[in-house]
């Protein structure tokens, strides 16, 4: 029967007489494990605020009405030619409202939806801002500010000002970035906008809205939907966009396909909108994985090397042990003990070295104007990565510790001291 104790004691002063070797090898573990956790921390950090920058707004479906040719042309409904081969030039879109016929018995169906998160309203409509001698084209949407928040996280692109303000002015208006800056406006001023062919509306600066897209900073502002609908002269039903938010984004492609069936609406999957903002997320995602799993490869072969010399130093207490009575099993044990005890500390002190470093880059200033929101570097502390960092080093350490002693194991003591 396995004296553990004896096994551990033994291996504990094997570490401790030669502290310069077992040091050299536990910070092997160290430097490989925090390098690791500060690696993937740091990266799928990055990766994870790029993917935001873009889907943080973005609709899971997007509903809308779409304008396109119309199918039948007028010259293939007059008999004596139907049967003929035409041709027709300059085909225009047929002639169909922007706004979603029956849009609030749609979004009430859809939040019925047990896959919906939410379904909100928006209106957007082309517009001119108008401050003084200045005039520039523009976009306006019409929202729900409160919802937009809670759904599509737009406080976080506001940098002065704040959405519960634009709720509560029914003539206010947040306004991009860009166009104040063009303008010389601040919060409190008024800012004219007149609809394509209508008339001038004045609108009160609630808040400045920043998407870090300069181009669309230069030209988006938002309202709330009442506001658009009394500047666009149209009724309290009038919407053109609906905008849906999901528990799970992989039933927008099924759902997406369903509203085009069952309303005869366009209906856009944020993975169709975004397909080559997919590609380049996995290719991200693949590159850190890579780099990371490479990381630990390679310190896994240098803890092999450093315990593999440690047992060759060993040798002549391999032949004692055995000389004294010590099976080929117990000195196995004896030299494995030692790998995982240095895997053990070493890998602790790697993922607290691992946490430190990622905690000092998560306090690091990140300031920049395409980036309003984000104040420090990114960092995604996920338990995975430290389960996984230590996991390996005990792995690691138990395979580097485990091929070494087994040859250990088959010494022949005779030879061992005849040799010396």
């Amino acid at each position: 029967m396995t004296n553990w104790a004896l096994i551990l004691s033994i291996g504990k002063t094997h570490l401790l007489t030669k502290i310069k070797q077992t040091s050299i090898a536990a910070l092997g573990v160290t430097f490989g494990i925090g390098s690791y956790i500060t690696l993937v921390c740091f990266m799928t950090g990055l990766n994870a605020m790029l993917d935001n920058l873009i889907l943080n707004q973005t609709p899971h479906i997007h509903i809308y009405n779409e304008i396109e040719p119309s199918q039948e042309q007028p010259i293939d409904m007059y008999y004596e030619v139907k049967n003929s081969f035409n041709i027709v030039h300059s085909i225009k879109p047929k002639l169909s409202q922007k706004n979603i016929h029956n849009a609030l018995p749609i979004i009430h169906y859809l939040n019925a939806n047990e896959h919906v998160k939410g379904a909100i309203p928006q209106i957007k409509s082309q517009i001119f801002y108008i401050a003084g001698s200045i005039e520039m084209g523009g976009n306006l949407t019409g929202i729900n500010p409160i919802e937009e928040v809670r759904l599509f996280n737009i406080g976080d692109y506001i940098v002065k000002g704040s959405a519960e303000a634009l709720k509560n002015t029914d003539n206010g208006i947040l306004l991009g970035i860009g166009i104040a800056k063009k303008m010389s406006l601040k919060i409190g001023d008024r800012v004219q906008v007149s609809p394509i062919g209508g008339d001038v509306f004045p609108l009160k600066i609630v808040g400045f809205y920043q998407s870090g897209i300069s181009d669309v900073d230069a030209i988006q502002s938002f309202a709330n939907i009442k506001t658009v609908q009394r500047i666009l002269g149209r009724p309290n039903n009038y919407l053109t966009d609906i905008n849906v938010k999901l528990y799970d984004i992989e039933h927008a492609i099924p759902l997406s396909k369903t509203i085009q069936r069952q309303f005869n609406l366009e209906a856009v999957d944020i993975k169709t909108a975004n397909a080559q903002f997919e590609t380049g997320t996995a290719i991200r995602n693949l590159i850190t994985y890579a780099v990371s799993i490479t990381l630990l490869i390679v310190a896994g072969f240098g803890i092999y090397n450093i315990l593999n010399m440690l047992i060759y130093e060993k040798m002549n207490d391999i032949a004692i042990l055995k000389a004294i009575g010590f099976s080929g099993r117990d000195v196995q044990f004896v030299f494995m003990s030692q790998a995982m005890i240095i895997g053990f500390v070493g890998g602790i002190i790697g993922l607290i070295i691992g946490f430190g470093l990622v905690s000092l880059i998560d306090t690091i200033p990140f300031k920049t104007e395409a980036l309003p929101t984000i104040e420090t570097y990114p960092i995604n502390m996920n338990p995975l990565f430290f389960i996984i960092g230590f996991s390996f080093a005990m792995l690691s350490t138990f395979l580097a510790g485990y091929m070494p002693s087994k040859r250990a194991r088959k010494i022949d003591p005779i030879k061992i001291i005849r040799g010396q």
